[in-house]
């Protein structure tokens, strides 16, 4: 498993054993494995992560969720499972291959009756939500998609999340890179404009936390 965050790596194992634990589902675990043996397998958050999200979905009573970015499957799994069974779960990506594996765990694990997958760009299924159901739909969002796309994501999901809501960014340290002066590559920018706009942002209240690569997490006002 590569290492993702910038916690020494002794430590990162530490928290992943401790978060892959005997309450992650035996499907979880498996999806998790075969995705960390694909050639793009570092694009997957940890169960750290995974934990985290589910975490925040349910202290919220988030009942409809949206996601930018699915890969393979595993974020959305720990957000389908910790909906309520009315629960709905909107999932945005482009790639047919990767979310091909992503069906069938969530059928393997029966959450997939509560998700939608839409696959084309986000930004036209964002508008198209935004049309219908409309604003302050949703309760809860992840976005981790392409970074130069943050800023745009960013401003849609506000729209959707209803006051009182989360959109959780990820990736938002970027490997340290955000705090490099020096290393001025789009990403990076995009990332290190993204968490000064929050902290700024009056709409909502910000925290950048250092799960991970890094999640910045929001609450619309």
């Amino acid at each position: 498993m590569s290492h993702r965050s910038l916690l020494p790596e002794a430590v990162e194992r530490y928290v992943e054993r401790l978060s892959a634990d005997e309450r992650e589902a035996p499907s979880a675990r498996r999806l998790r494995e075969e995705t960390a043996r694909m050639p793009n397998g570092g694009m997957q958050i940890g169960p750290d992560q995974a934990a985290l999200l589910a975490l925040l979905v349910r202290a919220i009573g988030a009942r409809r969720a949206l996601e930018v970015g699915t890969f393979t499957g595993y974020s959305a799994l720990a957000v389908a499972q910790a909906l309520p069974a009315d629960g709905s779960l909107v999932c945005c990506d482009v790639s047919d291959e990767w979310t091909s594996v992503a069906r069938r765990y969530w059928r393997e694990t029966g959450v997939d009756a509560k998700i939608e997958l839409r696959l084309a760009p986000a930004r036209e299924t964002l508008d198209a939500l935004l049309r219908a159901p409309g604003p302050g739909s949703f309760d809860f969002a992840f976005v981790d998609a392409d970074k130069t796309g943050y800023d745009g994501y960013y401003e849609q999901c506000l729209e959707l999340v209803r006051p009182g809501g989360l959109a959780a960014f990820d990736n938002t340290l970027w490997s340290g890179k955000v705090a490099d002066a020096e290393d001025h590559g789009a990403d990076t920018l995009a990332l290190r404009a993204l968490n000064a706009k929050a902290h700024r942002d009056p709409r909502v209240d910000a925290c950048l936390l250092t799960v991970g690569d890094g999640v910045l997490l929001v609450r619309r006002r």
